[in-house]
């Protein structure tokens, strides 16, 4: 029942900026914690950004500053806009959602950013 649509991903030149998006369906929106995570190639996966249904904010350390996570119930949506995008950010970026005291919650289907001249 539950889906979650991401779009914005691409290629960037190092200093560059994106806009992620995630759009949910089959959900109460405002009733789950979301999240941006993303993983390279021969990594594990990595928090980079979360917002609590409460607004609660956190942001993985390599990207405080340049990174700002936001969300819209009323379209339940939630947005990762990077700026100042080093090669290092070159990830699979996939959008998650959870309600808390869960022990799975729901993926998106994951967009590829490159940082890359």
């Amino acid at each position: 029942q539950v889906r979650l649509v991401e779009s914005g991903g691409g290629l960037v030149q190092p200093g560059g900026s994106l806009r992620l998006s995630c759009t949910a369906s089959g959900s109460i929106f405002s009733l789950y914690d979301m999240g941006w995570h993303r993983q390279a190639p021969g990594q594990q996966r990595e928090l980079v950004a979360g917002i609590t249904s409460g607004g609660t904010i956190t942001y993985g350390d390599s990207v405080k500053g340049r990174f700002t996570i936001s969300r819209d119930n009323a379209k339940k949506m939630v947005t990762l806009q990077m700026n100042n995008l080093k090669p290092e950010d070159t990830a699979v970026y996939y959008c998650n959602q959870r309600l808390r005291g869960s022990s799975t919650g729901f993926w998106g289907q994951g967009t590829q950013v490159t940082v890359s001249s």
